[in-house]
């Protein structure tokens, strides 16, 4: 199935999204990671849209979503889950599996954890909701919750994602770095090429704390509505360690659990086989 490109306006934001397939079969809303974007599922909207309807959305600030200015918009994950679930409700899209990548995850589990009829299945892939998950990574990022103004922080944050540090994250633990397409963090430079964006990406980082708070009740909904999860992850990750996979073990029965000898954008590196585990998952677990 052709994908198409479209945008619609959210709360006043120009929001672009991927869509594909039937929307008459069970759809996936695919969430993305930082700093990336929809296109890090190009592929996998391609070998799934034949059997599902799958939507990919672009966050404000990212891709080709609209970036407004700084004192105009809120930029945090409680406003993107709010801009993500007014997307779907325009969209007429009322049940839906949730592939959970990275930032994704916070957002998603947001969305789940609020309107749990919705959710007909999790997919994971190296995104987080325990503490176990935020090992040396974070360390940087947890001295910036404990001051904003904290220059040498702030200096090993903006390091992430300029141009030596894109290419880190899409390639760090992969097998083969050969099969990993530069395309991605050239893409992604774009966008953070963005006046402001810098901040943005820093803001992001700061209200990532407000997530942490809210893993206790994500773990609670996880436990009392047991949702079918399929996680697929990459074992060597540096940012979203395969310990942050093995804890969601201690509250979910009803999981399907795979790690792969690769980093963390798991899908480049082996998104065929990947496709593979989500199209079995949905066949058996969501009935339509």
């Amino acid at each position: 199935m052709n994908t198409t490109y479209n945008t619609r306006r959210i709360h006043g934001v120009e929001i672009f999204y991927r869509e594909a397939g039937d929307k008459n079969k069970p759809t996936l809303v695919l969430l993305h990671g930082y700093p990336t974007s929809s296109h890090m599922y190009r592929n996998l909207i391609n070998d799934l849209s034949d059997e599902y309807h799958l939507i990919a959305p672009d966050y404000p600030g990212y891709g080709r979503s609209e970036q407004p200015p700084m004192a105009e918009f809120d930029y945090t994950f409680e406003n993107y889950a709010k801009i993500i679930t007014t997307l779907l409700s325009e969209l007429g899209i009322q049940k839906y599996s949730l592939y959970l990548m990275d930032y994704g995850a916070p957002i998603g589990f947001r969305i789940a954890s609020a309107s749990p009829e919705k959710v007909d299945s999790l997919i994971i892939q190296n995104g987080c909701a325990y503490d176990e998950g935020l090992e040396t990574f974070w360390d940087p990022i947890k001295a910036y919750w404990k001051d904003v103004n904290d220059k040498e922080a702030e200096t090993k944050l903006r390091g992430f994602h300029d141009a030596n540090g894109l290419k880190w994250q899409y390639t760090h633990s992969v097998p083969d770095v050969s099969k990993i397409s530069p395309d991605n963090w050239e893409l992604d430079l774009r966008h953070l090429e963005r006046p402001e964006n810098g901040a943005i990406q820093l803001a992001l980082f700061y209200d990532y704390q407000t997530n942490v708070v809210l893993y206790p009740k994500w773990q609670e909904y996880f436990r009392k509505y047991q949702p079918e999860t399929l996680i697929v992850y990459g074992k060597n990750d540096y940012i979203f360690p395969g310990s942050g996979a093995e804890a969601f073990k201690k509250d979910l029965k009803n999981l399907e659990f795979h790690l792969f000898e690769t980093g963390h954008f798991a899908l480049e590196s082996h998104g065929t086989e990947i496709a593979g585990l989500i199209s079995d998952f949905l066949k058996r677990k969501v009935v339509k």
